[in-house]
């Protein structure tokens, strides 16, 4: 069975970015595996490229973006992201990331990938994040960076 990969917005987006070259060297080099894996993002990612404001980028952008499953966002989604803030997992200025971590976990995903190092991948944050998803009842989830994904 295929591992369950959730991808926020930074994976699409690394594809394109040649400012970090061994970053982009690893995010298409995850893109060339991907049959290997079920992916799956969610509505956020879309309006998130959608916002990318060279035309040319976007369009690359958004046809990775058809490669996955893009989930719709939900109610429940938006509560768990309220929650993650009311218990400080996530700032108030980190809603978006909030909104992937639980996107992914209502979606059933084994790993939510992202190169969001500050906000996302550290253990600190995942700790605090399943911690939450322990006290709802709801199962813990890895986050990790493309590298991590050989």
């Amino acid at each position: 069975m295929a591992l369950r990969v959730y991808l926020d917005t930074s994976v699409f987006s690394a594809y394109a970015d040649d400012r970090l070259p061994e970053r982009q060297r690893e995010t298409r080099e995850f893109w060339s595996r991907r049959r290997a894996f079920q992916l799956a993002t969610s509505e956020l990612a879309r309006r998130e490229l959608l916002q990318i404001s060279a035309p040319q980028v976007r369009r690359r952008m958004l046809r990775l973006l058809g490669a996955v499953r893009v989930h719709a966002l939900t109610a429940e989604m938006d509560r768990l992201a309220g929650r993650y803030l009311q218990l400080r997992v996530f700032s108030p200025a980190m809603r978006a990331d909030a909104l992937h971590v639980a996107a992914a976990v209502l979606t059933g995903h084994d790993v939510l990938l992202s190169w969001n190092f500050r906000h996302l991948v550290n253990v600190r944050r995942r700790a605090k994040v399943n911690e939450v998803n322990r006290r709802e009842g709801l199962r813990a989830i890895e986050i990790a960076a493309p590298s991590e994904m050989r």
